[in-house]
């Protein structure tokens, strides 16, 4: 390979659509340098953009461009997805009275549930406005839903729960992208999986097709904390070779 003078490592550099870090640079090794000089450090702006990711709910009052939002939504759109199917549909509630709707309700139904599991009013009291709290503050809230009119379907009831597990595993793909493009535009957001609890609540108040099935929301804004990185499972613990 021809390299003009320059022998060494080259790597190819690589961007990724909506973000604005560069993922791998090039690298050259001067063939005229002495063999101890100091290599350039290595700038792997995705393997950063991944470690520095956290799970914000704390944000300041300022709300994101709507351009912005749409960069992000488009980033998690190039997410993998089973047969190539892009199960994935995101609701993004700005409507205020929507929006509070949204939160009164399913919060109505947490109580509901813990109720039922007989859980003391005073725990039940303080969950209920903590949730509250993490959502109505949020300046963004996002519903993502999955849609399997684009999966494949079967007349057994195990290959049908495959296709939603497929499904589920797509959108969850996307929505990691999702919070990674945030990471990269500057805003940061959290994924709570409270709509599993109540699906039908969310299609209600947000008049859903029947066929959406409504899997997570996610909060976003720019953040107004900056919490420590959560403690990690040792590689030997989750890694096995055979």
């Amino acid at each position: 390979m021809k390299t003009n003078g320059y022998t060494g490592e080259i790597r190819p550099l690589v961007l990724l659509e909506g973000f604005t870090e560069v993922v791998m640079c090039p690298v050259r090794q001067s063939s005229h340098a002495p063999a101890n000089s100091e290599q350039p450090a290595r700038q792997d702006g995705l393997l950063s953009l991944i470690e520095k990711r956290r799970s914000l709910r704390k944000y300041r009052q300022r709300q994101p461009d709507q351009s912005e939002i749409d960069r992000i939504i488009r980033s998690a759109t190039y997410a993998p997805s089973a047969h190539n199917a892009q199960p994935w549909r995101f609701y993004v509630i700005q409507d205020a009275k929507k929006k509070s709707e949204l939160i009164k309700q399913m919060a109505a139904k947490f109580r509901q549930d813990m109720e039922k599991n007989r859980v003391k009013e005073k725990v039940i009291t303080g969950r209920i406005r903590r949730s509250i709290r993490l959502f109505s503050q949020a300046p963004v809230i996002i519903i993502a839903t999955i849609d399997m009119t684009g999966m494949d379907r079967y007349p057994d009831t195990t290959r049908q729960q495959a296709e939603m597990v497929m499904a589920t595993q797509s959108l969850a793909a996307a929505i990691q992208n999702l919070l990674l493009a945030a990471r990269a535009v500057g805003l940061g957001g959290c994924w709570y999986c409270a709509p599993l609890f109540c699906p039908e609540t969310v299609k209600s108040v947000l008049s859903l097709p029947d066929y959406y099935i409504p899997q997570a929301l996610v909060t976003l804004g720019y953040p107004a904390e900056n919490p420590p990185v959560p403690p990690r499972l040792h590689l030997d613990e989750i890694r096995f070779i055979l």
